[in-house]
């Protein structure tokens, strides 16, 4: 079964995702505001910083639900796929890393 036929690791936190989401973007938009508004660069900068947190806070909690249900799902089976999960697993993280 493919992962398009089945629910995502995230599937059971999914309304918790969006709400936060929402709140990010509410963050997102509140500095496009304050940049229409030529507010304080600084005050902006903190604003950035918070919204920088908010994301990075967001994709570690993924990142951690597609390991223990993706990744481990994939490890249990076996085969090309699980090593393909673990492959974009460490990819993930690189990126994550570097950012």
């Amino acid at each position: 079964m493919s992962m398009d036929e089945t629910h995502h690791g995230y599937h059971a936190q999914k309304d918790s995702h969006l709400k936060r989401l929402r709140r990010i973007e509410g963050q997102v938009r509140g500095l496009q505001r304050m940049v229409e508004e030529d507010k304080y660069c600084i005050d902006i900068l903190t604003q950035v910083s918070a919204a920088t947190k908010a994301l990075q806070s967001f994709s570690l909690e993924l990142l951690e639900e597609h390991l223990e249900h993706c990744v481990v799902d994939a490890a249990r089976r076996g085969g090309p796929e699980a090593q393909d999960k673990v492959r974009e697993a460490s990819d993930a993280i690189a990126r994550l890393v570097r950012s």
